[in-house]
C-alpha cells in the first residue's frame, strides 16, 4: 500500500497540526462551490473529524467522494461514521483501505497538514498530482509558520508554479496556509458552473458583512500609532487622532455580500459606484476587435471591492504605468492600471483596475490559470478609483447608461446576446 508521510523523517516528533473548522471549511471551499456533477478524493480525514464533515456538507445530489482511511485499522470507523450520516451521504461515499484503489478525481483534499522536510513534501505532492483529474484542483495545508527548507517552501514553490490561490487561516491552533495548485489546465467553460470563492481572511462582522483584511491591517496600524502617541505623549489628545481614524479606515474596506444574479446572461458590474461612460471601441492591447466599454467611477465612500464581472479563466495579467488624475476625468485614461483578461465562452474579457488621484494601490489577488464565478471577489482599489469592463461588443448589450449607480457582484450591467 501506498504510504504518503506527512511528518518529518529526522529529529525529535512533531505535534501535529489540528484543523479546525474554518480552517476545514477552507480545505473544502474548492468541492463547496463546484456545482456538480464532481468527484471528490479525500486523504486523510478521520472520522468525526472537521475535515470529513466540511467535505460532507459539500456534497450535491450528482456528487460521487472517495475517502481514505488516515491510517491503518480506521477503515472500519469511517465506513461506520459515513453510514451514520444517513443513506442520502451513505449512497454517494465510498470509503477505501488504500490510496492504490483511488482513482483520479476533479477535487483532491489531503486532509492533514504537511510538514517535515521538503523532500517529504515533493513525494507526497508527486504522488497527490497523479490522483487529480485533468484539470482538477489539490488542497493542501501546511503550518504558517515557515520552517526553512521544509515542507511549507516546498508547497510554496509549486504553489508559485501551479497555484490557483492561497489563503491565509489564522482562527485555528496553529495557524495554517491553505494552498489550491492545479498541474493541468483548466477549460474556463468550468468556471460557469462555480460559486465565488470563499476568502476566510475576510472577518466577518454581521452575516451579511465583512472587512477585508487589508481593513484590519490598516485599522490595526491606526490603533498601534495611536498607542505609540498615547506612550509618548500621555498628557496629550493626539492619540485620538489615529484611534478615531480607525473605525472609517476600517469601513473603508467593507465587504458586504452579494447576491449574484443566476441568470446566465447576466453580466454584473464589477465594482460599486457610478456609471462614467459607455462605449464602443478598440483596444490594441487586447486585439484587433471591437469591445464594449463600460467605466464605473468609485469615491472613498464606495465599497471598493472589484468583483468579475463574468465567469471565465485568468489568462493574463499586467500592470501599466501611468500618473494618478482623478478617476473621473479623462486623463484617468492614462492612470496606472491593472489589466485582468478573462477567456470565457463568449470571448475575451477584460476588467481594468485604475488608480485614482488618492487610490495609489491596487490589489490583485487572481492569479494566471484561476477560474473566477461570477461576481467573484478578485482584488480591490484602495482610496477613490475606476474601473472598466471591456466585453465583446458583438456579443453583448448595455444595460446602464452614464450616470447609474451600480452594485458590484449584482448590477447587470450587460446582457450576453
Amino acid at each position: 500500500m501506498t504510504q504518503f508521510p506527512v511528518g518529518g523523517t529526522s529529529g525529535a516528533p512533531r505535534r501535529p497540526t489540528q484543523i479546525g473548522d474554518r480552517a476545514a471549511r477552507v480545505l473544502a471551499s474548492e468541492l463547496a462551490r463546484h456545482g456538480g456533477p464532481k468527484t471528490g478524493l479525500v486523504i486523510g480525514a478521520a472520522a468525526g473529524s472537521p475535515a470529513l464533515a466540511a467535505v460532507i456538507d459539500a456534497l450535491l445530489p450528482d456528487d460521487r467522494l472517495t475517502v481514505v482511511a488516515s491510517g491503518s485499522g480506521s477503515a472500519a470507523a469511517l465506513r461506520e461514521h459515513v453510514e451514520r450520516q444517513g443513506r442520502w451521504v451513505a449512497e454517494r461515499t465510498r470509503v477505501i483501505d488504500s490510496i492504490d484503489n483511488a482513482e483520479p478525481a476533479d477535487v483532491v483534499v489531503h486532509a492533514e497538514a504537511l510538514t517535515g522536510s521538503a523532500e517529504d513534501a515533493r513525494e507526497v505532492l508527486a504522488g497527490l498530482a497523479k490522483l487529480v483529474a485533468d484539470g482538477g484542483v489539490l488542497t493542501v495545508v501546511v503550518p504558517a509558520t515557515r520552517l526553512p527548507s521544509g515542507a511549507a517552501d516546498e508547497v510554496e514553490r509549486q504553489a508559485a508554479l501551479y497555484g490557483v490561490g492561497s489563503d491565509l487561516v489564522l482562527r485555528n491552533v496553529p495557524p495554517v496556509r491553505i494552498h489550491r495548485l492545479r498541474h493541468t489546465p483548466a477549460h474556463h467553460s468550468i468556471a460557469s458552473n462555480l460559486l465565488p470563492a470563499l476568502r476566510p481572511s475576510s472577518v466577518p462582522l454581521t452575516r451579511g458583512m465583512n472587512i477585508d483584511s487589508n481593513g484590519v491591517a490598516a485599522a490595526g496600524i491606526a490603533l498601534g500609532l495611536a498607542a505609540l502617541a498615547k506612550a509618548a505623549r500621555p498628557k496629550s489628545k493626539l492619540w485620538l487622532v489615529p484611534a478615531l481614524a480607525a473605525a472609517p479606515v476600517a469601513a473603508f474596506f467593507r465587504d458586504p455580500q452579494r447576491d449574484v444574479p443566476e441568470d446566465a446572461n447576466a453580466i454584473v458590474a464589477a465594482s460599486d459606484g457610478k456609471v462614467l461612460g459607455v462605449e464602443r471601441m478598440h483596444d490594441k492591447r487586447f486585439g484587433d476587435m471591437e469591445f464594449l466599454r463600460i467605466a464605473v467611477f468609485l469615491s472613498v465612500l464606495d465599497v471598493h471591492v472589484n468583483r468579475s464581472p463574468v465567469a471565465g479563466k485568468v489568462v493574463d495579467y499586467f500592470v501599466e504605468d501611468g500618473g494618478y488624475a482623478a478617476a473621473m476625468k479623462p486623463e484617468a485614461e492614462h492612470n496606472v492600471a491593472a489589466y485582468t483578461l478573462l477567456e470565457t465562452a463568449r470571448g475575451p474579457v477584460a476588467v481594468v483596475q485604475r488608480t485614482g488621484l488618492i487610490a495609489r494601490r491596487i490589489v490583485q489577488r487572481a492569479p494566471i490559470g484561476s477560474l473566477l464565478a461570477k461576481g467573484e471577489r478578485f482584488g480591490l482599489i484602495r482610496f477613490g478609483s475606476r474601473t472598466d469592463v471591456y466585453l465583446p461588443a458583438d456579443q453583448a448589450d448595455p444595460e446602464v447608461a452614464p450616470g447609474d449607480r451600480v452594485i458590484g457582484g449584482q448590477t447587470v450591467i450587460a446582457t450576453w446576446r
